[in-house]
């Protein structure tokens, strides 16, 4: 030993420095390979978007906003998921793209309703096939409502009636969708209902149901037949509405909370509307299950519930087996509905 300095003591600190260095670089090294592993095996944690295949304001951006708030709830996204806007055909160009491969991956989402498919039972989205996409999720129900202007001389729903019973021409609905979407069915069965003729009925269409809210809030159509849940998010922003009757079964809790159902003023006719998502059928498997996987864990988290409430929408989850015979049970019942009301059925 020389100045109580030991050399070989020296080199033992070296080498004991060197040796931490590379053991921490290791770590790192595999620290970032087993996230990247793990980031490229579980879609929850990779970029995604979700399609809103109309313009803002309706049934569908809501079901992409409860996406990602689920999501961001539950298995984060880094980043949160995305919003992408598709509008055209309520629905068909976003369906189109995804069956041509224009529009798909392991991250891109599309959300649908109970609209899209009595769209699809129809073939008003191309020549398709349901098998090119696979039903990931349905993450709640909402109601169709018959809402009217605050200022409407429509008080109740029997004085629409009143008024569709004696001229039904007379009348302008405004929906989001053409003739045959969901929302032109909801005023064709009230139109029939009344004892009228729903062909004769007045029915303007608008690419979602944020535009029609905003012509009624103009006065440019006289009554609003679309979703509670739009309807409830336009009133919250100012929107001056009065909501005559709620197509459910039974009255609803929430912000729908003392409005009656059709069936309560002798119109029989009830619309549930289902709000989910869809992705390519070319999506590996072991993708779309840990989509659905993601999705099912987000549902049944204890705050799922303020989540549906905050989005104005009922519970009704479903993934995997269920919801792919949910699907097929409505597309047999669209198809038998389509006819009686006079509806084509476009061939494939």
């Amino acid at each position: 030993m020389k100045d109580g300095r030991d050399p070989d003591g020296k080199l033992t600190m070296m080498v004991r420095s060197a040796l931490c260095a590379v053991s921490l670089m290791l770590a790192l090294m595999c620290g970032h390979s087993a996230a990247q592993t793990v980031q490229s095996h579980d879609p929850s944690l990779q970029a995604a978007d979700c399609v809103i295949p109309a313009k803002a304001g309706g049934g569908f951006a809501l079901t992409c906003e409860l996406a990602r708030d689920a999501l961001q709830a539950v298995r984060p996204l880094r980043p949160p998921l995305g919003q992408r806007f598709l509008p055209g055909g309520i629905g068909a160009v976003a369906f189109d793209r995804i069956a041509t491969g224009e529009l798909g991956g392991p991250g891109t989402l599309v959300a649908f309703s109970s609209g899209s498919l009595l769209n699809l039972a129809q073939g008003r989205f191309g020549p398709h096939p349901p098998s090119v996409v696979k039903w990931i999720a349905v993450l709640g129900t909402d109601y169709g409502v018959i809402a009217v202007h605050k200022d409407s001389p429509y008080k109740r729903l029997p004085d629409l009636v009143a008024a569709l019973r004696q001229s039904p021409s007379r009348v302008v609905f405004g929906a989001g969708g053409s003739v045959g979407s969901q929302d032109w069915v909801k005023a064709a069965l009230l139109v029939r209902a009344a004892g009228s003729e729903h062909r004769s009925m007045r029915f303007v269409s608008f690419e979602g149901g944020g535009d029609a809210l905003n012509a009624l809030q103009g006065r440019h159509v006289d009554v609003f037949a679309g979703d509670a849940a739009e309807a409830l998010k336009a009133m919250e922003s100012g929107a001056s509405l009065r909501i005559l009757a709620v197509l459910s079964e039974q009255r609803l809790g929430g912000g729908l909370q003392g409005i009656p159902t059709a069936r309560e003023q002798d119109v029989d006719v009830v619309w549930p509307t289902v709000r989910g998502l869809y992705i390519s059928a070319n999506t590996p498997e072991s993708v779309s299950d840990a989509w659905a996987k993601a999705f099912r864990d987000a549902m049944a988290a204890p705050g799922y519930a303020g989540l549906l409430k905050k989005y104005g929408l009922y519970p009704l989850s479903m993934t995997g087996a269920p919801l792919n015979l949910y699907v097929e049970q409505r597309l047999t019942e669209f198809r038998e509905l389509a006819p009686e009301l006079g509806l084509r059925m476009w061939k494939k």
